[in-house]
């Protein structure tokens, strides 16, 4: 079995024969599923059989968010909970803080400033005819905005997982930089690029040490990759 505690899993985009393999022959304490699930089933019916072998949980991509059925397979149900999204939680010994979705020019896009400071900002400002189960549109549920990204880094944790990249990455940006510091944060980790660059030479500028998980990807709390099979 692997020494390490927490799984972070890469976009799965509706692929999850390779995870359930993994859990099922090593059995880690605790996943963490980094967005583009795109669960066909409801998640809990999706991951059954982990339930009983480890912790699942889970932050949101933009594809989550492509489809009423997508959305509702993740954002409701018995493991709608499951959502680390604006919050931290305490996962297998780790105060875990999770963002996701991604950053829309029509919202906010940083450096440049934000156009809505909140959902309810946008919502005010958007026809009822845009508005969805009477609320944000659901293209936008998977929105970053700026006040859900600031009431987060009033908290303190161990570990950042994010959809959307830090700065290290060519299309990451600084604000979850900021936002990891603001944490304290001793690690990152983010799916969305669906690749798995080396890092490390930011390392020292940022403060933390950063991970992307790539396409299907799994890899433990040090960035080491989980070979399915093993």
């Amino acid at each position: 079995m692997t020494s390490a505690k927490i799984w972070f899993c890469g976009d799965t985009h509706g692929g999850f024969g390779h995870l359930i393999d993994a859990v099922r022959a090593q059995q880690p304490s605790a996943i963490i599923l980094l967005g583009d699930i795109q669960t066909d089933l409801p998640l809990h019916l999706q991951l059954a059989e982990l339930d009983a072998l480890t912790q699942v949980w889970f932050i949101h991509g933009n594809h989550d968010t492509g489809s009423v059925t997508h959305y509702d397979n993740l954002f409701t149900g018995p493991w709608a909970d499951r959502n680390l999204h604006g919050r931290v939680v305490e996962i297998a010994g780790q105060r875990v803080a999770g963002l996701g979705g991604v950053f829309r020019g029509q919202v906010w896009f940083p450096p440049t400033p934000w156009r809505f400071v909140s959902e309810a900002a946008l919502l005010a400002a958007l026809p009822e005819r845009d508005h969805w189960r009477n609320g944000l549109p659901l293209k936008h549920r998977s929105t970053i905005f700026p006040l859900a990204l600031a009431q987060l880094a009033t908290h303190r944790a161990d570990i950042l997982v994010t959809h959307e990249a830090p700065s290290a990455h060519p299309h990451g940006f600084s604000a979850l930089d900021e936002l990891a510091q603001h944490l304290g944060v001793k690690a990152s980790f983010h799916g969305h690029h669906h690749d798995s660059r080396d890092y490390r030479a930011d390392w020292p500028r940022l403060g933390f040490q950063a991970f992307g998980v790539g396409f299907r990807g799994i890899c433990d709390e040090q960035g080491n990759y989980v070979r399915v099979g093993d």
